[in-house]
């Protein structure tokens, strides 16, 4: 697997200060040909670097305010459909196969308490899932970040 190279941290860390800054204004800022940031960019995106936009979209301005973190036992021959049930409920954001005591941890994103208890329903109604263990996020405080791994990039 090609890991990204400091001049890879550079451009993303152009992107993460300005996303909607053009290609040749990113060029310009970096010293930098245009077309090397243009073959930089295509080459990353070739290789999966870049995640869903939809990550920058926050749920509370859907109207989604309350996060909450699902642990969920499940019979392990199930897990390949189960898989495709949970990403049938659209509150359900993110899912997670762990080592450990629990099987899966389920993102949820919901209005309130009483519809987290409805998605709630909904995941224990999936074929395969045993029983579910509930955390609400009461804060979030360290979100989600990739700039100090990048700045970290450019220091080697």
């Amino acid at each position: 697997m090609h890991t990204l190279d400091g001049t890879d941290a550079r451009i993303l860390l152009a992107m993460v200060a300005d996303p909607r800054q053009t290609v040749v204004a990113m060029a310009a800022t970096l010293g930098l040909s245009r077309n090397t940031v243009q073959a930089r960019l295509a080459s990353m995106e070739k290789r999966n670097a870049f995640l869903n936009f939809d990550h920058r979209v926050s749920t509370a301005a859907l109207g989604y305010p309350l996060t909450a973190f699902i642990s969920v036992h499940v019979q392990q021959q199930k897990l390949g459909d189960l898989a495709s049930s949970l990403a049938s409920i659209p509150e359900v954001v993110e899912v997670h196969g762990l080592s450990g005591r629990e099987d899966l941890l389920v993102r949820v994103v919901s209005k309130g308490a009483e519809d987290l208890f409805r998605i709630n329903g909904k995941i224990l109604a999936c074929d395969g899932v045993e029983r579910t263990e509930t955390s609400l996020a009461m804060n979030e405080l360290v979100p989600f970040r990739l700039t100090p791994l990048l700045q970290r990039e450019l220091g080697k």
